[in-house]
């Protein structure tokens, strides 16, 4: 399992959990700028000290996951996330969609 040292989820609309976060933007210009067609965004980055990965799902909601450097089996790790997302944040009665809250 990969050493994970911050979990982020953000809303389709740019809202992060905890605070304002400037991702989002770079996340929706990299869409724009690519040369390539229908790019879903950066996906990766890749730092010294951290890798930071970055996993949107068709419902516009974004995970980032801050972890050491070369961790494998990130996708395994996010698809973990969602699952768990949806049963104790979707599945809540009193949750509305794009809803700003701390989990």
């Amino acid at each position: 399992m990969a050493a994970i040292y911050s979990l982020y989820v953000i809303n389709k609309s740019g809202g992060l959990i905890f605070t304002r976060y400037l991702w989002h933007s770079m996340h929706a210009i990299s869409q724009q700028l690519s040369p390539v067609s229908r790019c879903s965004g950066i996906e990766l980055l890749q730092a010294d000290t951290f890798d930071l990965h970055c996993f949107q799902y068709l419902t516009g909601t974004k995970f980032f996951v801050v972890c050491k450097p070369g961790s494998l089996h990130m996708e395994a790790l996010f698809k973990q996330i969602y699952e768990l997302y949806t049963d104790y944040v979707l599945k809540n009665p009193f949750y509305e969609m794009e809803m700003r809250r701390a989990i």
